[in-house]
């Protein structure tokens, strides 16, 4: 199994590395990277090029390790046995089973993306060590210990809200996706945007590279901010002789909105113009 990349997810090197030595040292691959980067994608795009079955688990901040796991609905199971119309002694009809269960029951290895871990609970990761890395854990009302049939591909990613535990962190590989640089994001725009004149494809990363380098913003523009700028700029019919590069720009960039997602960045880019 070699991960490189698809051609909808444009892998750099060091990422399609970080991929293939998690499956070979079995072990959750830990992604981290600036929010719209793909870290969210990498799974989906991992299943479909290693033609595996996908299971996502995404993490909220109420999420605990035992939803993934499984839950009991002992409320229902009650409410059974005193109306009498269900056999109650099922337990296992009362039971919903959670991701990594249904990743443990595959006839082939699967792909678990645990997204956004950092969201939950500063003792979530913790609460999952036994299972990930033993992958097993007991069902006490079966009174059955659940084994993975095959070792899923685990990759869990997180947007560095909140610090991971060190016990959690040795047993992963971890990889950060760095910014794309312009060479690997003009890659990326090719994937979405195979017609793009390349005239403004340039003028296009010069404003949004530019944008980016404005050292005082709050919330810089994402690979995923950057795609959907594109596409509204190809359905206004904007052509590169509609742009300018962000040094001569005395305007605002057309459809900012979809670059800044606050007023205070928005503000300052109009000031900085302003000044030109």
């Amino acid at each position: 199994m070699q991960f490189q990349g698809t051609d909808a997810y444009v892998a750099t090197r060091e990422l399609s590395v970080a991929v293939n030595a998690a499956i070979q040292l079995q072990k959750p691959l830990l992604i981290k990277g600036e929010p719209g980067t793909g870290k969210t994608l990498l799974a989906f795009e991992v299943a479909r090029a290693l033609n595996k079955p996908l299971f996502t688990w995404h993490v909220k901040s109420t999420t605990t390790a035992q939803q993934g796991l499984y839950e009991y609905d002992a409320v229902s199971r009650l409410r059974d046995s005193q109306l009498g119309d269900r056999d109650v002694g099922d337990l296992a009809a009362y039971i919903k089973k959670g991701k990594l269960w249904e990743a443990f029951e595959t006839d082939e290895s699967a792909v678990l993306l645990i997204d956004e871990i950092d969201k939950a609970d500063i003792e979530f990761p913790n609460d999952l060590l036994q299972e990930l890395d033993r992958m097993d854990f007991y069902c006490y009302e079966l009174r059955q210990t659940i084994r993975a049939r095959h070792r899923p591909v685990v990759i869990i990613t997180s947007n560095n809200e909140k610090e991971l535990p060190d016990a959690f962190l040795r047993r992963c590989f971890f990889h950060y996706i760095r910014f794309p640089d312009r060479a690997t994001m003009q890659q990326i725009v090719d994937v979405h945007f195979p017609k793009l004149p390349g005239e403004l494809m340039a003028k296009a990363l010069s404003v949004f590279y530019g944008i980016r380098d404005v050292k005082a913003l709050k919330k810089k523009p994402s690979t995923s901010e950057l795609i959907d700028w594109i596409r509204l700029l190809m359905v206004a019919g904007v052509t590169h002789d509609d742009l300018t590069d962000l040094e001569n720009l005395r305007e605002v960039p057309p459809y900012l909105g979809a670059l800044l997602k606050n007023e205070q960045d928005a503000d300052l880019l109009a000031a900085l113009r302003g000044r030109k």
